[in-house]
């Protein structure tokens, strides 16, 4: 299940380090700490949800310090517990202090999103309905938020402007009309999936004239959903989109369609609180 390769990430981590240290580096570390003092830290869950982004909390520290020893207990996908453990790492205390952020923000945020991917994957589990992500992402993040996606069971969207065609209201307000918009693609001798939004059925109407790969239902009522589906039955993939979450989804998948695309997994999933807990008494190393 990988998005990235290792030199991606680690360039991604190296941007985050970079950020934090600034031109002085970890100033209260380097300060009240020495060089010779070492430590062990358990990274511990505070609560329940899908673990994401270890190995990339592992990363951080094998840039900052390759004296630091890291043992992961848990690996990505994992359901975890509260308080359970989840890695061990030891060995300067310098650097483990300053790396104590960088790893903590990569891991909770993305076994944050991967909790809240699962969590909604689990309440269309009745239906055939599958749930994605979209490109309201954090920028220069994407590929490691959509890795979280497909850890918590979802499906990746397009990754970004360059693998799909996705004609949306401003486009289709430029280009005169749907029929317009769709005629220029359909074009295209490229074979690439295109995909319409409409915002009620009459677009829709016009719109599966052209026979687009997937129409986006974005923003329709239930009813408005249940007369697509049964319009558009084996003749074309249909996807609801808009302020969807935990309260909605459940209603917007009995309806039929097959796709719900949900940017609120990426950009509004509460992290997962973990925390970094000393567990030995600091020693000096000899």
């Amino acid at each position: 299940m990988k998005i990235l390769s290792n030199p991606q990430l680690k360039k991604i981590v190296r941007l985050a380090i970079k950020e934090d240290l600034g031109k002085l580096g970890d100033i209260t570390s380097n300060t009240v700490l020495t060089k010779r003092d070492r430590a062990t830290f358990h990274f511990v869950s505070r609560a329940k949800g899908i673990l994401c982004g270890i190995n990339i909390a592992k990363i951080v520290y094998e840039l900052l310090d390759e004296k630091i020893k890291f043992t992961s207990f848990k690996k990505d996908g994992d359901l975890i517990k509260k308080n359970e453990i989840l890695a061990k790492v030891e060995g300067p205390a310098i650097s483990l202090l300053t790396g104590e952020r960088t790893a903590l923000n990569f891991l909770t945020h993305l076994s944050g999103i991967a909790t809240s991917t699962s969590m909604m994957v689990k309440l269309i589990l009745h239906t055939d309905t599958k749930i994605l992500c979209t490109r309201k992402t954090t920028p220069g993040l994407r590929n490691i938020e959509k890795y979280a996606v497909k850890v918590g069971g979802g499906i990746n969207h397009r990754i970004g402007l360059f693998d799909a065609i996705l004609i949306k209201d401003n486009h289709i307000a430029i280009a005169g009309s749907i029929s317009n918009a769709l005629k220029k693609v359909k074009k295209l001798k490229n074979r690439i999936k295109i995909e319409i939004e409409v915002d009620n059925l009459k677009q829709f109407k016009e719109a599966i004239k052209f026979n687009p790969d997937v129409i986006m239902l974005d923003n329709f009522k239930i009813n408005d959903l249940k007369k697509a589906v049964k319009l558009g039955q084996k003749k074309v993939i249909l996807e609801a989109s808009g302020k969807i979450d935990y309260s909605n989804v459940g209603k917007i998948a009995e309806t039929g369609v097959n796709f719900i695309s949900s940017g609120w997994i990426t950009h509004s999933s509460k992290s997962l609180d973990i925390g970094l807990d000393l567990i030995a008494n600091p020693s000096k190393l000899s």
